[in-house]
């Protein structure tokens, strides 16, 4: 079966960092880009960020630019998304996909994890 697996959510303090991983599971990431969304409480879901695979060009949420670091390991099939200098707008459900199209928009986004939470106390 093919899946993403997610891990690394926790709650911490502002101003504290968390690393989460998204593996593939099923399938290898050669020819995916793999997005990090997120949804907060009552709110839509949002992009997070985003990387291609063909030229490994990232894409930031303006919210976390400067804050997030997304990486990628193809040797395994995981993706890290490293968040320092968190703060408690952060918080929210966080899910990694994969997109078959190898775009960070449209509608080719074929596989989905099951999230991860991530809360951050003031």
């Amino acid at each position: 079966e093919e899946q993403l697996v997610e891990s690394g959510g926790g709650l911490v303090q502002a101003g504290g960092s968390l690393r989460l991983s998204c593996a593939a599971a099923g399938f290898t990431f050669d020819g995916y880009a793999i997005g990090w969304f997120r949804q907060a409480p009552g709110k839509a879901r949002e992009g997070v960020s985003c990387m291609r695979s063909r030229d490994g060009t990232i894409y930031y949420a303006g919210s976390v630019k400067g804050r997030f670091t997304l990486s990628r390991n193809n040797a395994n099939s995981t993706v890290y998304l490293q968040m320092d200098s968190l703060k408690p707008e952060d918080t929210g459900v966080y899910t990694c996909a994969a997109n078959s199209e190898d775009v960070c928009s449209g509608r080719g986004w074929l596989h989905w994890g099951r999230g991860t939470q991530v809360t951050v106390s003031s």
